[in-house]
């Protein structure tokens, strides 16, 4: 009777050492891009120093698989995850999901792109790119290169996710208060590569006069760039991208594009787990934090400060 009461003592002791970390659960738009699998690295790398927490990466099917985003946080509350780092696809559709995760006492991060202001308590923090900064930069950058009057057309991603909004309105402002240039689209991928390839291919060919291109996140600038090579137009069409990844650092090397802006998607993720940990643990944190954006070129690619965000 005593050797089974120690045996069972031991075994609840054996179990208390291996009991499972705190989960910080990240959930993205989608994993199909190097942007987001940086983010994946951030995230991971931020956890690996930290005692008593582990990290999940999940994202959606597409950017605009709203409901099977909206289901990946419910999971995660169900589960009972310590906190988590959400990149909103849409800043409404995720907000009863995050109101799930408030009323469980989990707090929720937000990264990439903001919830609207019906969702403000339901978060602690947001963390992201000043997007409306970020698509003023590019039409600045633009404008420098092509001049102020012709024709420019806007090759976006995913209509109402609040990156794009504050991004493409951004430079939609920028470039109507600066120049007298006639704006065509936006056009949107939805984050398709092969979309935004076949919609930048028809915007060239209906439009031999264009002057400029702006493809507003990764998918879409990749398949504006392979678009303008398959044109025959790298070179003649001035191209401003966004995001970092290898194919778009290829481009910016060749000439295709002109410039790309580029976030700090791996800031995004370690930031964010770092951000919820402090709030399991009591501390305060602010309710927004800049993660920046750096104008990469042909001449500063090399250089220290683009390596940092470069993917």
């Amino acid at each position: 009777m005593t050797t089974l009461f120690c045996s069972a003592t031991l075994s609840l002791a054996a179990a208390s050492a291996v009991a499972a970390d705190k989960e910080i659960a990240v959930i993205v738009k989608t994993t199909n891009s190097d942007f987001w699998q940086n983010v994946k690295k951030g995230a991971n790398d931020a956890v690996a120093g930290m005692k008593g927490y582990s990290a999940t990466f999940q994202g959606a099917a597409s950017d605009t698989d709203l409901a099977g985003q909206v289901a990946l946080v419910e999971n995660a509350v169900n589960r009972k995850v310590a906190g988590i780092v959400l990149a909103p696809s849409d800043p409404d559709a995720l907000i009863p999901a995050m109101k799930k995760a408030w009323e469980a006492k989990i707090p929720v991060i937000l990264i990439d792109s903001a919830a609207s202001d019906a969702g403000k308590n339901y978060y602690q923090s947001f963390l992201a790119t000043d997007n409306k900064l970020a698509g003023e930069l590019c039409a600045k950058a633009l404008i420098e290169k092509i001049g102020t009057e012709g024709k420019i057309a806007i090759m976006s991603y995913t209509a109402g996710s609040g990156s794009e909004i504050g991004r493409v309105g951004g430079f939609k402002d920028y470039v109507q208060k600066h120049s007298k240039l006639q704006i065509i689209g936006p056009f949107y991928s939805n984050s398709q590569m092969g979309t935004a390839l076949n919609q930048t291919t028809d915007v060239l060919a209906a439009n031999a006069d264009l002057k400029g291109l702006f493809g507003a996140n990764e998918p879409t600038a990749i398949g504006m760039g392979r678009a303008v090579v398959q044109a025959g137009k790298a070179g003649k069409v001035v191209a401003i991208g966004f995001d970092g990844n290898a194919d778009l650092q290829g481009f910016v090397k060749d000439g295709t594009i002109e410039a790309i802006a580029v976030q700090s998607a791996y800031q995004m993720g370690s930031l964010g787990v770092k951000t919820a940990v402090e709030v399991v643990e009591g501390k305060k944190v602010p309710k927004f934090r800049d993660t920046g954006v750096v104008m990469v070129t042909k001449k500063n690619i090399g250089s220290a400060e683009a390596k940092n965000v470069l993917y």
